[in-house]
């Protein structure tokens, strides 16, 4: 026990003391600040001419088409600080105005025999398609509704134009979901890259202290298990106060930084629970000794740093497979294939946290999923310690699958 915790020792300070490790958080760490930060960055770069941020809309009513009524258009919340007047204004009078900074656009309402036009100015079209929809369905609505005022329509007339049609949505799967998926799937992502590159930093770790002839000294006052236990929980704990630190920066920035209901509005953070919390961390811990051990394993079977890539270009390519086989599956939570995937233990990592937000998760599955992810892991880890415990001392050399299935059935190692 005494040698397990200073191997982990050892592991955690060579990690936080690497260039690399301290490079990396700084730039991630400012990555969260600067992107919650967008929405301030992009209003200071506004061009809005207004005092409340508003582009500034003339409508040029010289027909009296809407009688008085685009006034409304300021009560509807679409953006614009809306004049109106009835003056007979040309486009050169709009033009005018609009390079002198008096107001950002304009429309002409037209008649013309019976046909209405409306004429939207703007000083460029650049990224412009047409009129903004939703200006051109409140003016619509402006007109309609002097229109039906005109009929003189008796009050159940006018119920019977727009009836009020209550609406609900039901499934026939017998299990309900409810959640943001968005929010779930930002959720699966980060435990995959947070798993994958702490597991990926084992296989690193034990290639560079293999050249280095470190291992040597470590070989030779400890036992080989305790060697890859030791690199594997030292890197773990490592990365997993890195993601605790990520999410507090994330949390005090949208704090901070973001207007009061903004991150609600596009995530709803009422599925994050105590218990997702906890199963969150647990999947993390478990996902990332299954992928960390695969990589010591690999990592042990190659005797120089240029030899990393292609070896575990196999455990990479689990990895993708058991994310998209998560992720893709979340379009359809309730489907065979979404199960399996919470089971299989490549991907329940990135898929049980996200079941459970969707409220679909049993305990029973779960404990199950959980159960099998454990299982796997001391699979691994006795076949990982062994080849480690073979391969270790083999500077320069590069192990085939072949050579490791013959050192594991050796039964005098």
């Amino acid at each position: 026990m005494r040698d397990l915790k200073t191997v982990i020792g050892f592991t955690i300070k060579d990690m936080v003391k690497r260039k690399s490790f301290i490079v990396s958080s700084i730039i991630i760490i400012l990555i969260i600040i600067v992107g919650f930060n967008i929405p301030n960055i992009m209003s200071l770069f506004s061009d809005d001419t207004s005092s409340n941020g508003s582009d500034k809309l003339l409508v040029v009513d010289s027909t009296n088409l809407f009688d008085g009524g685009l006034d409304a258009l300021n009560g509807m919340e679409l953006g614009y600080e809306v004049q109106t007047t009835n003056e007979a204004l040309t486009f050169d009078n709009i033009k005018e105005k609009i390079d002198n900074e008096e107001i950002d656009e304009a429309i002409i309402v037209e008649q013309n025999a019976g046909t209405y036009k409306l004429r939207y100015i703007v000083k460029d079209m650049t990224m412009m398609t047409g009129m903004p929809e939703d200006l051109m369905d409140a003016i619509n609505t402006i007109y309609t509704n002097l229109q039906i005022s005109k009929l003189d329509l008796t009050e159940e007339e006018l119920q019977s134009l727009t009836p009020n049609f209550e609406y609900s949505i039901e499934q026939t799967e017998e299990q309900k979901v409810s959640g943001n998926v968005l929010a779930m799937m930002m959720l699966s992502i980060v435990l995959f890259y947070a798993i994958y590159f702490c597991a990926y930093q084992v296989s690193s770790s034990i290639t560079t202290e293999k050249t280095s002839k470190i291992m040597e000294t470590l070989v030779t006052s400890t036992s080989p298990r305790t060697i890859v236990l030791g690199k594997t929980i030292g890197i773990g704990l490592v990365g997993l106060i890195q993601v605790c630190v990520f999410v507090a920066v994330a949390l005090i920035s949208a704090k901070l930084f973001l207007e009061p209901g903004m991150l609600e509005s596009v995530l709803d953070m009422s599925q994050m629970t105590p218990y997702l919390a906890i199963i969150t961390i647990i999947y993390f811990i478990l996902g990332y000794f299954t992928y960390a051990l695969l990589y010591a394993l690999t990592g042990s079977t190659v005797g120089k740093p240029e030899d990393i890539q292609s070896a575990n270009t196999p455990v990479a390519i689990l990895a993708v497979i058991g994310f998209y086989l998560s992720y893709f599956t979340m379009m359809n939570p309730t489907s065979d294939l979404n199960t399996f995937a919470a089971l299989f233990p490549i991907s329940s990592p990135f898929c049980m946290p996200f079941r459970i937000m969707m409220g679909i998760a049993s305990g029973t599955e779960v404990a199950i999923s959980i159960a099998i992810l454990a299982v796997t892991i001391l699979i691994i880890a006795k076949v990982a310690i062994k080849i480690y415990s073979n391969a270790i001392l083999n500077y320069g050399t590069k192990m085939s699958f072949k050579d490791m299935v013959k050192v594991y059935r050796d039964k005098n190692n």
